[in-house]
């Protein structure tokens, strides 16, 4: 990307990297077509923009009926703490596994391509819910030419191998090179894991390469792994994600998901009341680590934030009923009481 671009199209640049629902990220990309200055160095970037513009567009819009566009829309909207793609090579168990995380009825077929559309369902962990969605298989027979686009919304990636397919160590580094050649990479780093270790991107980087946090699924359909088999595949492989041993039969290693996901995206629980009243405590709003009470207002409805004066905040790190700014950075089981101008 050419560095010599305004302070606004920067802003609405990383604007776009931080957002996550569709029509923000459509908001912000017409923002940097906006912004952007328009020169000869900046043609292509600009074709990169006008181009998502029409996709996400098109998808938002919807299937029409009698027009070019008939077919289903691939975008996922999202729901829960957090939305995870599931991706792997064909019948690596993939939806098996979709299926005993969730209860949803996605079809499950011993033979490759069974799943055709991305399947959402909701994986329940204590009072949280995550949003998988079960994408068809990548694979160089065939992949569908929308597999990028849910991705664009999605948090973080369950990477999906069946241990018993002596086939999984050509098919995996397949998976990750068509996806790179996409601008897309699954990265075993963590928001939550380590946060020292998270930096700002830097100016002048590709604005739309995406960086998926990434739990393999090491999957042996009715075979618990054996020990040390992961470490191997993943040794000889030259990949180091953190890693979970699974059975889509069995169950096995399925109840450690979501303990992982809660606590590597850094998820944080918080619980609102009103003034006089008893605070809700079965449906908390989720952010991330870092985030403020401003932020827990905007999840609350997008308006509040806007004339949200001060909070009270009972938690374990303040005294109950504590009155702080929009600025304070909320804590996993805080309760806050939100008071407007």
């Amino acid at each position: 990307m050419p560095t010599n671009v305004t302070p606004e199209y920067k802003k609405a640049e990383q604007a776009f990297r931080k957002a996550r629902e569709p029509r923000e990220r459509l908001d912000c990309l017409r923002e940097m077509l906006r912004t952007i200055p328009k020169h000869k160095g900046t043609e292509h970037l600009q074709g990169d923009i006008k181009g998502r513009i029409k996709q996400l567009t098109e998808e938002l819009a919807g299937p029409r009926k009698g027009g070019k566009r008939s077919g289903p829309s691939h975008a996922v909207r999202r729901e829960g703490a957090a939305q995870i793609a599931l991706i792997g090579p064909p019948n690596s168990g993939k939806s098996a596994l979709h299926h005993r995380l969730t209860g949803a009825r996605s079809e499950i077929g011993a033979y490759p391509f069974t799943t055709q559309l991305p399947q959402p369902g909701m994986l329940a962990w204590e009072d949280v819910n995550f949003q998988l969605v079960d994408l068809p298989p990548v694979a160089e027979e065939f992949t569908v030419p929308w597999f990028a686009t849910p991705l664009q919304t999605a948090d973080a990636a369950l990477l999906v191998v069946d241990l018993a397919d002596p086939a999984c160590t050509d098919q995996l580094p397949y998976v990750l090179d068509w996806l790179a050649e996409r601008r897309i990479r699954l990265v075993p780093d963590w928001p939550g894991a380590d946060r020292a270790a998270a930096s700002p991107t830097a100016d002048g980087e590709d604005p739309f390469r995406l960086e998926l946090p990434t739990l393999l699924l090491a999957n042996k359909r009715d075979l618990d792994p054996e020990p040390g088999e992961i470490e191997v595949l993943e040794e000889l492989l030259g990949i180091e994600y953190p890693a979970i041993g699974t059975s889509a039969e069995t169950g096995h290693g399925l109840d450690r998901v979501g303990p992982f996901l809660f606590h590597n995206l850094g998820v944080v629980r918080v619980y609102t009341k009103t003034p006089g009243k008893e605070a809700d405590m079965e449906k908390p709003f989720t952010v991330r680590q870092g985030e403020t009470v401003m932020d827990v207002a905007a999840r609350v409805h997008k308006d509040l934030a806007g004339s949200l004066h001060f909070a009270r905040i009972w938690g374990p790190s303040v005294y109950d009923g504590q009155q702080v700014g929009p600025e304070h950075p909320v804590e996993d089981g805080d309760t806050v009481e939100l008071h407007l101008n």
